[in-house]
């Protein structure tokens, strides 16, 4: 952790390292603040500055649903660990994920999903868009599809990532 990370469930807690992150709760960081959750199983969770996220249901061996509301995150779960089914739900679609690394939030922009190993499905708007290595996708507005599926420049994706990492 770096700068300061909150979780509220029936009231607000400051977190500090190894604290523990329950079901239903809210996540955020503040401005110039940084998080890595370490979620049961091996996954985990970068969130970068100003980054919102629930833990609805999460099991380590089968998966579950989160919901991201704001800022941007990194989601890591190693290639040798067992795959599993877990569901990022934002205000512009879901992202289905089986094991892999990618971004999603604000990029040039827009909000975007990028993939940098594995594979995820993005869906909106009653279209889905699978995304592979070094792919990624714009989505513009809450109630459209998501654009075309394409390959990020280095410098996007390096500025992507950076957003989270610093």
């Amino acid at each position: 952790m770096e700068g300061s990370a909150f979780a509220r469930a029936a009231a607000v807690r400051r977190l500090s390292a190894r604290a523990a992150i329950l079901l239903g709760d809210l996540v955020w960081t503040e401005a110039r603040s940084r998080l890595t959750l370490g979620l049961d199983g091996g996954s985990r969770i970068h969130l970068g500055p100003e980054a919102q996220l629930v833990v609805d249901r999460f099991i380590a061996t089968t998966g579950g649903e989160l919901r991201f509301g704001a800022g941007a995150l990194v989601f890591d779960r190693d290639d040798d660990l067992d795959k599993i089914d877990l569901e990022i739900r934002t205000v512009y679609g879901q992202i289905g994920v089986r094991g892999t690394r990618f971004f999603a939030g604000p990029s040039n922009g827009v909000f975007a999903v990028f993939v940098e190993r594995g594979a995820v499905a993005v869906s909106a708007g009653g279209t889905i868009r699978r995304l592979e290595a070094g792919e990624g996708v714009d989505m513009t507005d809450p109630a459209t599809p998501p654009g075309p599926v394409a390959r990020w420049s280095a410098e996007r994706t390096e500025a992507a990532f950076r957003s989270v990492f610093g």
